[in-house]
């Protein structure tokens, strides 16, 4: 079967898997672009740096030692952490290309069979993304794996850290756009004297309506002004930098030194410890950077760093230090105040131009969040629009849009002072990066197989720097830091409860299967009228019958000539390539005209078709008839048969109906187009049951979607009660329906109500 043109052309994208063969001029071209994708975030932190770890003084001592304490712990910060952690190390725990906290989950999922999602199957690991090595585990990573296996509550505590920092990724989309663009207009009111702070806000906030409004158009759309608005914004603050350096203080170069940090904290003791929470801001961006990664390949995000955003930075951050070190009164203001006079303006404008820019990467990366917690089943259901046909990952989520569009106004207009935003916005940034610390510690043992030395000295030193800035942050908590507490508390509740009723919900579905032997017990018709067509069963099951199909067949004792059980899953890989989508099997004898499509996706996949859906799967499951009775299915990986299938064959493995049960094999090939559809079927070489199919295709095709209410058991607990009853119920009313999120047809949808006593 042909595939459709859209669908070719967005796989055929900037995916990870067409980079990894590329030429040097593609590697550098990756590198330009992804200086307005990956670096709009990191690029705009001068703007609020210096201003947010002074933040409370009119004045600095008379001396340097408070400037060239701060510049000292900027530079080391973004040394160690930006470049030495996340571009050398953190970088190459990337999942398939991608990154961000839950590809290292992925990865820890695949290798120590940590993932809490149901329906995981051996014939899983088949799959060419789950690239799982065989080679002999370390006794580290066997303990930690061990240690995991014998106390599944920690399996539990590990994805709620995993949420923790979802959640303060999160909080990035809310206080980014609000800190870069406050930060940005403010810098008018030394040239407009006497502009009130009332007209800032306002200038501020329409600027983010305007950001958010236009998020559906896709960042496609503009795109191609993101690189050069950053490039061109690298290179004013880093010449301007180097500009200040030698008209204020050529010998700024010496607070390199990291014996002035030491300085820094004895002389300032308590309240130098306190502004390091404004420190921490000047690496910001480094999370987004890596949670971004799958749109370019690992080198060319490498190169742009090292090569122009790195020196860029600390050149701009220099100059400032040396301004500052002559001009004590002007904290607060540093810097637009450093900026030449003839100048001003056009930097102003490219400034504000770079907070936007900055906000949308944030803005795209918690879209792309959201999707896959939705994905992993921690999220509710929500529409997701694939805004670029051309760029493969690309979308845009109108209820998250809006309640971050809510949430980052009500922080301006709330907050009114970037100090107070830049103290909530550093406990987030700290929060998420030790979280990537850990997490990429446990990669370094289970995953890499590093000695557990190695992994120590990685956690101990980063994580200590680490904690240390979140120790800063953390005393910043009256002062607006609680602000990404609470709303990391209430996204984390949703995800966890939202976790928990999906389970228990697929619990329930486990324990009320039909029995395969009252189903054979009724014979092919299984006591029904059979009527012309297609009957697609959609369950969250990978075998069994669903308790939903004996729930409808007692209501409405008739049903659809072939029957077919779909079962749409996510798996612990980001992509699924189309070739290994469809798992086709037969439930029952061949008479009963039963069957099983498994669909299975990525958490970077999107689950709305784009092509149509009927005919592949009428493709598969035709093609699955044909090949059913040859050699190479006979002898196929036994791996591919179900659990309840059994070999007898001494010379090889073979497909034994034991009990009737499923026989599992993998589509390989589809059944051409002009087969589907076609009025003269006899003749054309395929079986009577392939053409029984193709009649009952032409005859309609029936969806039938459970529309089930989840209900706590009378003996549970209050709080599970309330878990249940109140806040899951009140999310599945409010969430997409299962027929939007699968985009199911409305003209052909069949709903069977069902209660769920959990």
């Amino acid at each position: 079967m042909n595939q459709n043109p859209s669908l070719a052309s967005a796989e055929a994208g900037i995916s990870q898997q067409n980079l990894k063969k590329v030429s040097c001029s593609a590697v550098l071209t990756l590198a330009y672009q992804s200086l307005g994708v990956v670096y709009g975030d990191l690029s705009t932190s001068p703007l609020y740096v210096y201003k947010t770890t002074f933040s409370g003084k009119r004045s600095l001592r008379e001396d340097d030692e408070e400037i060239y304490g701060v510049l000292s712990f900027i530079f080391w910060t973004f040394t160690l952490i930006a470049l030495l952690k996340y571009i050398f190390i953190v970088m190459s725990a990337n999942d398939n290309g991608e990154g961000g906290t839950f590809a290292l989950y992925s990865l820890l999922c695949r290798h120590a069979k940590l993932s809490i999602l149901p329906n995981q199957q051996e014939t899983d690991e088949m799959l060419s993304a789950y690239a799982v090595e065989e080679s002999s585990h370390s006794r580290q990573s066997s303990a930690v794996k061990s240690f995991f296996e014998k106390h599944p509550e920690f399996r539990k505590g590990l994805l709620i850290f995993v949420l923790l920092g979802t959640c303060m990724a999160i909080g990035d989309g809310i206080f980014t756009p609000a800190i870069s663009v406050l930060s940005a207009v403010s810098g008018v009111q030394l040239k407009v004297r006497g502009l009130h702070e009332n007209y800032i806000v306002v200038i501020s906030c329409v600027i983010l309506v305007a950001l958010f409004s236009i998020q559906h158009h896709g960042t496609n759309r503009v795109a191609f002004m993101f690189a050069p608005i950053v490039t061109a914004w690298l290179l004013c603050i880093s010449i301007i930098g180097v500009y200040n350096i030698f008209k204020w203080n050529p010998c700024i170069f010496k607070a390199l030194s990291p014996v002035y940090m030491v300085k820094f904290l004895k002389e300032t003791g308590r309240e130098g410890w306190v502004s390091l929470g404004g420190v921490v801001l000047s690496i910001t961006g480094v999370e987004t950077m890596f949670a971004d990664l799958g749109h370019f390949s690992t080198l060319s995000v490498k190169i742009a760093f090292t090569c122009l955003v790195y020196p860029c930075l600390i050149l701009a951050y220099l100059g400032e230090a040396a301004f500052l070190s002559r001009n004590h009164e002007d904290i607060q203001r540093s810097f637009y105040k450093a900026i030449p006079e003839a100048v001003f303006w056009p930097v102003f404008i490219v400034a504000t131009f770079a907070a936007v820019v900055g906000s949308q990467a944030v803005i795209s990366a918690t879209f792309s969040i959201i999707s896959q917690c939705c994905a992993l089943n921690c999220f509710p259901r929500v529409k997701i629009v694939h805004s670029s046909s051309k760029i493969y990952g690309q979308i845009y989520i109108p209820e998250v849009n809006w309640i971050l569009m809510c949430l980052c106004l009500a922080v301006t207009i709330g907050l009114r002072d970037t100090n107070m935003i830049g103290h909530a916005y550093g406990l987030a940034v700290t929060t998420v990066m030790f979280v990537t610390t850990c997490l990429t510690a446990m990669v370094m043992i289970i995953v890499w197989k590093q000695k557990i030395i190695t992994t120590a000295i990685f956690l101990l030193f980063f994580g200590s720097i680490e904690l240390l800035y979140l120790s800063a942050a953390l005393f910043k908590v009256p002062e607006g830091g609680w602000i990404p507490l609470l709303i990391s508390l209430i996204f984390m509740s949703i995800m966890f409860l939202w976790n928990y009723g999906r389970l228990k919900k697929h619990e329930f579905d486990l324990e009320n299967k039909v029995s395969m032997s009252r189903i054979l017990s009724l014979g092919p018709s299984l006591g029904m009228v059979r009527v012309p067509g297609i009957g697609l069963v959609y369950t969250n099951l990978v075998s069994g019958i669903p308790a939903i199909f004996g729930h409808f067949v007692t209501n409405l004792p008739a049903f659809h000539q072939v029957l077919i059980f779909v079962c749409v899953k996510s798996v612990q890989v980001p992509y699924v390539s189309e070739r290994e989508r469809f798992l086709i099997s037969r439930v029952g004898p061949r008479e009963y005209r039963m069957f099983r499509c498994i669909l299975r996706y990525g958490y970077k996949d999107l689950q709305q078709e784009n092509y149509n859906f009927e005919n592949r799967l009428v493709s598969a499951i035709i093609n699955f008839v044909e090949i059913e009775d040859k050699d190479e299915v006979k002898h196929m990986n036994p791996r591919f048969l179900s659990s309840d299938c059994e070999t007898h064959d001494a010379a090889g493995p073979t497909f034994v109906y034991t009990n009737h049960e499923e026989i599992m094999v993998q589509s390989i090939d589809d059944v051409d187009d002009r087969l589907l559809g076609v009025g003269h079927l006899e003749g054309c070489g395929l079986k009577e049951e392939s053409l029984d199919i193709l009649r009952a295709k032409e005859s309609g095709v029936a969806y039938i979607l459970g529309h089930s209410y989840v209900r706590a058991k009378k003996s549970s607990s209050v709080f599970k009660k309330l878990a249940i009853d109140f806040v899951y119920a009140f999310l599945s009313r409010n969430c997409r329906g299962p027929d939007v999120f699968l985009n199911v047809p409305h003209t052909s949808l069949l709903e069977v109500g069902m209660i769920y006593y959990v």
